[in-house]
This record gives structure tokens, sequence and C-alpha cells, in this order.
């Protein structure tokens, strides 16, 4: 079999093809590796299991960054990184929503993995469409990098202020309640099963969908909506669409292993959100603050040293004020 040389050494997206084939061989081969193998069987994911999976997933996400760093520069790298660990902090916000959705619809914890292994096949389509409109807005249109920037800063400020309030209940939620009108569920589980075919009210066999694809399909959801903060975010660190995507999926890839160790302890980091609000508004305002100060952006090395600083801050003040909760499984 020949390998067409030209195709793999053309430019596309500003990075030669091969640099993209090999980052979707990489992720097609870890969740083949997730599903065909680790998790072939339906079982429940433990906090020993969970840990492990995503230490190898971070491994791994390091382990790119490395390549990233000596095939493109210590530039290149550092916006990784960066952009990595702020992707992976705020992708942590949506183990809350998860397990919100998860109680709601009474999923298993058996079930759990499979629904959040289809979501993330799910969002790496979602994530490459969005990211490739914002690059060619930004390529563009300069300008909407300022506008991004704004909305970082709006957000985070709207964020630490609503600190206190309440998450909408999903039993609430309008789009549920259209989707239970117009598509025939099942009362009950099927199994691990998305789709079932039973009697319906007239008596025929018809297709009907579980409760699991409709948990599959909030969480799906639930990604649009962190996706709005996350992906101009990691465009206000880089305009490079090869390092916005591989942080953003190496990211989200690397927190479904973790989702089933946060789940028991996500109390314990109660003022995590506060830290990723002030992650935002230093985001947003470094984009808008680097032409007062004559400066194209602010150096990568100076991103990553504070973000990592302000996560810590916040990882840190949340497990000191939490130290006296005993741990609750959700």
């Amino acid at each position: 079999m020949e390998v067409d040389v030209d195709f793999l050494l053309a430019e596309w997206l500003g990075k030669p093809a091969w640099m993209w084939v090999g980052f979707i061989g990489i992720v097609g081969l870890l969740l083949a590796l997730d599903l065909g193998v680790l998790n072939r069987k339906d079982h429940e994911i433990g906090v020993r299991e969970s840990l492990l999976l995503s230490s190898m997933y971070i491994a791994i996400a390091l382990a790119f960054g490395g390549f990233v760093w000596w095939e493109l520069g210590s530039e290149k790298g550092l916006e990784y990184l960066t952009g990595f660990a702020i992707e992976k902090s705020l992708a942590m916000d949506n183990v809350f929503v998860i397990a919100m959705i998860f109680g709601a619809f009474s999923i298993p914890r058996i079930y759990q993995h499979r629904v959040l292994f289809w979501g993330i096949v799910g969002v790496i389509v979602l994530r490459a469409l969005m990211i490739a409109g914002g690059a060619a807005l930004v390529s563009r249109y300069e300008w909407v990098l300022y506008l991004f920037a704004a909305f970082l800063v709006f957000t985070g400020i709207k964020m630490f202020a609503a600190r206190h309030e309440n998450e909408q209940d999903i039993a609430d939620n309008r789009l549920l309640a259209w989707l239970r009108r117009r598509l025939p569920v099942t009362e009950t589980l099927h199994g691990h099963a998305f789709f079932v075919r039973q009697s319906n009210k007239t008596g025929r066999t018809a297709l009907h969908v579980t409760p699991l694809f409709l948990a599959l399909v909030m969480i799906e959801l639930a990604d649009v909506v962190f996706a709005v903060d996350s992906v101009p975010a990691i465009f206000a660190i880089t305009t490079d669409p090869y390092i916005v995507y591989t942080s953003n999926i190496f990211a989200i890839l690397g927190l479904r292993a973790l989702y089933f160790a946060l789940a028991a302890v996500i109390h314990r980091f109660a003022y995590l959100k506060q830290a990723l609000a002030v992650l935002l508004i230093f985001i947003g305002g470094k984009v808008i603050a680097a032409p007062l100060m004559g400066l194209d952006k602010i150096p990568p090395a100076v991103s990553l040293s504070v973000t990592a600083a302000i996560l810590a801050a916040g990882v840190g003040y949340s497990l000191w004020r939490t130290r006296s909760e005993d741990a609750k499984p959700v």
C-alpha cells in the first residue's frame, strides 16, 4: 500500500496534514482501546480505576505536548500546555452538571461510562465545527478576538457574582420536555441500549428511545453551553487551530475517565467555580491589556504561570474550607 507523501506534506489549517492525521489516529486509538478493550463489558468504574485511567490520559496529553514543543517550538508548546490546563479546568465544571443529569434520569453507574463515551464522540465533532468556525472568523476579522475577550471578562464577572445561585433543575428543562413530547420514550431503561423496539399506543411495534439516550442528548447540549466559554478562552491564548483543537480534545478525553473519581468528591471543590471566574477574567483581560502595554500578546510563560497559580489557589482554598466534610458519593 503506497502512502501519498504529497497529501501528508500538504498544509491544512496551517499545519502539515500528517500532524492532523497523527492526532486523529491517536484519538481514534484511545477511543477504540477504551470501549473495545478496557470497557468492553459494562461495569461500575471505581475511584481507583478512574484515577488510573485519568493518569494515563494526562500522561498521553503531556507527551503530546512534548511533541508539540519539539516540532513547533517552545512558544507553541507553552500555548498547548496553557490551553490544556484551562480547558481541563473549565471542563471540570461539567462534572456537577453531568452528575445532575445522571441523577435526574436515574442512570446506574454501570451504564454511565457508555453514555460518557458516546458523549465524547459527539463532543469531538461539535468542538471541531465550533473551533473551525472560530478560526475562520478570527483569521478574517481580527477584532473578533477582542469580542471574545470582552465576553470572557463579562462571563467571569457574572460567574463570580452568581456563586450562590443554584443550578437549574434538569427535570424542568424545556428542551427535555419538547423531546419527550416528540419522541416515543420508554418508561424504563433497557440495559445499555439507546434504542429499542416495542409496542406503541396503537399496538404496533415501533422504535423507541430510552432514558439513556435522553441523558446522552442532555450531556451533549451541556457541552455546547460550556463550549461557549471554553472555545473563546483558548482562542484568547492562541489562534492556532491545531493547538486550540488538540488541547481541547485531550482535556475532554481525560475528563471522562476522571469523572467517576471527581463525582464522589465534587463538594470538596466548592470554590473552584470562583477560581475559574477569575481565570476567565484574566484570560480576557490580558488580550485587551496586551496592546495597551505595547505587546502583541502576553508571553505564553506568563499566561501558564498565572493560570497555574489561580487554579492552585482555587483548589487549595476549596480543600481547606471543606476539610471537615466527609466525602459523599454522588
